[in-house]
């Protein structure tokens, strides 16, 4: 009877697991849904800026932005790891700091001086445990970013790559590219380039899709009339189209956490299930040898009295 107890117990606490797991999956699900639709809206608008930018570069060829111009050699690099602040999203957070350790060997290698950000609790706690260290730390971003947090972290980095104390900034963090696909991937911000700009939220599609490839755009340069000039439309424009893909760095991962959990969850509870039923199996074995036991004792008790 003891072994039958301890099996129940046991199955007890597994479907009380199972309920957390549920629970927890049907949560991320509604915060996919919501995170989705806000990568969503921002993806349109960061595209389109981006190309803006781009046509406005090469229509006044003698006007650039500091946030453009590329610097050689490149002495320091500023590598910033967007990482989440809870746990339990299978591989979502190893994938990013994986890619962003491997990141660092090969700066120093080349001959840069990396200096590391971590934004997440999770990113916190591995670059303790490898003895890294970081010089900025983020904790207040998470499942909902707001631009406005967003837009104060991107003014400091760029102030620190037009005062010359960084020569390139980088970000790791986790792309989405459709509900079934997820890649960790390091992009550089700073300086910016033409390519960045042109495929600048290119990746988030409505209900789950992956999203379509940017038309290819005709190589006749567009003309343009400035008022009042160039440099002035410019140096509004830039800023923002930088802020603009930074912000979709945190949403893109956003998005990535609450789908790496949902699938996590969604394992565990279908994982609990197995092991109620093996658990239920067990516990009926155990019992059907517990009352063939009993009679067999009753039998050989009635016989003894013969």
């Amino acid at each position: 009877m003891a072994k039958a107890r301890a099996i129940i117990k046991r199955r007890k606490s597994v479907q009380n697991i199972k309920k957390i797991t549920r629970t927890m999956e049907l949560i991320a699900t509604a915060r996919y849904r919501k995170a989705q639709e806000r990568a969503t809206e921002a993806a349109a608008f960061t595209r389109k800026i981006g190309e803006i930018v781009k046509d406005l570069g090469g229509a006044t060829g003698e006007v650039s932005h500091p946030l453009l111009s590329t610097r050689e050699p490149v002495r320091r690099c500023r590598l910033l790891v967007i990482t989440s602040n809870r746990g339990l999203a299978g591989g979502y957070n190893g994938n990013v700091l994986r890619l962003a350790a491997r990141r660092l060997v090969e700066l120093e290698a080349e001959g840069i001086e990396p200096i590391l950000d971590i934004s997440g609790k999770r990113g916190v706690a591995f670059i303790k445990f490898r003895g890294l260290k970081a010089e900025t730390v983020y904790t207040h971003f998470d499942d909902r970013p707001k631009y406005d947090e967003v837009e104060a972290v991107a003014e400091s980095y760029a102030k620190m790559y037009m005062n010359g104390e960084i020569d390139r900034f980088e970000v790791a963090y986790t792309r989405f590219i459709s509900v079934s696909r997820q890649e960790a991937k390091l992009t550089t911000l700073l300086p910016m380039s033409s390519a960045q700009l042109t495929m600048a939220g290119a990746t988030v599609a409505k209900k789950g899709a992956a999203a379509p490839e940017p038309e290819p755009r005709s190589g006749e340069q567009i003309p343009y009339e400035f008022l009042p000039d160039a440099r002035s439309i410019l140096d509004e424009i830039v800023p923002i189209a930088y802020k603009a893909q930074l912000f979709k760095c945190f949403l893109d991962s956003a998005v990535s956490e609450q789908i790496a959990r949902m699938i996590a969850m969604k394992g565990a509870t279908e994982n609990a299930d197995e092991m109620i039923k093996g658990l239920t199996m067990q516990y009926n074995r155990a019992r059907q040898s517990q009352i063939t036991r009993e009679l067999a004792e009753i039998i050989g008790g009635a016989a003894a009295l013969e």
